[in-house]
């Protein structure tokens, strides 16, 4: 799988650009604040329909434009797809593939899959525990699409469940202790269960499935460093379900055991948005005790783990290197550009050429004041 071509238009600081882009490496080296970030974080967009930069699409519209644009030419086993994004800010995006207009922005996750690694990736060691959550989540989607509409289901009924226990506890704190009327709590405890087992059960096995590659990758990055353990963590108290029947058993028991609490703070108190994944090294959480230097091999594990899983379920990602190398050591560095050097498609970008290591040998483009130019091998 790789990205053939990539064309903007009012998308972040480009106007209109039009990059052809080939298999293997491609390097996009330009002073920061020069638009080489916003080429790939567009090639990721089309992967997740997010930035890993900021949460919503706002920022991602050029001053003074109404909505952006972006094409994107993705091969994979020799068959070309072409998918159009049109971001507006206010309004529902829109999605076109191969010029068809009867489909869904949604319906386009799956056809391009990113593993992108960026400076914001130390975060996932850390950050708090939704960068964690976000990662298991997005990588769950990128297996399989369909589990983005279980991730919007479970959300919904979050929204509804949270504003009815809302209104209760203004109910009971404006009526002297007499809440609001809660029988519809039961049936929306219920959707809860359902959605939120469903997105357990998913999640504890791609734990499952990331632990030995983590612990595999770690390895090549840090040799001797000890070793990584992933440990997911439910909300409320008791063993970890080994079925979604059994999660959505112990999570509709966890939500009648915390009505009382809930209601009194108008906030749901247990569930998968409250679940955490802790990250070890060794006896110790890496969050607060791994070095600066543990922390990155730590989150660069969890990426390139996240590669190989994503490659043995067919059609090798592409590989995002998000100005990654300015914050390695040298031996992580070249560790790192010897691990994807043979990828099926390489995107880096880099402040200066010294930064791009030699491992990483491929096509080169200038990127300055928004224009992106190929250079002569």
């Amino acid at each position: 799988m790789h990205v053939a071509h990539l064309s903007l238009a009012d998308f972040r600081s480009y106007a209109r650009v039009e990059v052809p882009l080939d298999p293997g490496v491609t390097a996009f080296v330009g002073p920061n604040g020069q638009g080489k970030t916003n080429l790939v974080e567009a090639v990721g967009y089309v992967a997740t329909l997010g930035s890993h930069r900021v949460a919503t699409d706002a920022p991602l519209i050029r001053l003074g434009a109404e909505r952006a644009v972006v094409r994107c030419s993705i091969v994979r086993e020799q068959r070309p797809t072409l998918v159009e994004l049109e971001i507006t800010p206010g309004k529902a995006n829109r999605a076109r593939i191969n010029r068809s207009d009867n489909v869904r922005p949604r319906d386009v996750l799956g056809l391009l899959r990113t593993v992108l690694f960026a400076p914001e990736d130390l975060a996932l060691v850390k950050g708090d525990p939704g960068e964690r959550r976000r990662f298991l989540d997005e990588l769950l989607t990128a297996r399989a699409p369909r589990l983005a509409g279980v991730r919007q289901d479970y959300e919904r009924v979050l929204k509804q469940r949270n504003a009815l226990l809302k209104t209760a506890a203004m109910a009971r704190r404006a009526g002297g202790g007499k809440g609001a009327d809660l029988s519809t709590l039961e049936i929306w405890d219920g959707h809860l269960a359902r959605a939120g087992a469903e997105l357990t059960a998913f999640r504890l096995q791609l734990v499952g499935a990331l632990q030995p590659l983590v612990a595999e990758a770690y390895r090549q990055l840090a040799p001797g460093a000890g070793e990584t353990v992933l440990e997911y963590r439910s909300s409320f108290e008791g063993a970890l379900p080994t079925s979604r029947e059994q999660a959505e058993e112990q999570l509709l028991g966890a939500l009648q055991g915390m009505r009382k609490q809930e209601i009194e703070r108008g906030l749901t108190l247990v569930g998968p948005h409250r679940d955490e994944l802790v990250l070890r090294l060794g006896p110790l959480p890496a969050k607060g005790y791994a070095s600066h230097g543990e922390s990155w091999s730590f989150a660069l594990a969890l990426r390139l783990a996240s590669y190989e899983l994503l490659k043995a379920d067919g059609g090798e990602p592409v590989l995002i290197l998000d100005d990654v190398f300015a914050e390695l050591d040298a031996r992580r560095r070249d560790r790192l550009a010897e691990l994807v050097a043979g990828g099926e498609q390489v995107l880096v970008t880099a402040a200066v050429p010294e930064d791009v290591p030699k491992a990483l040998t491929g096509a080169r483009y200038a990127v300055s004041e928004g224009t992106v130019t190929r250079l002569d091998p």
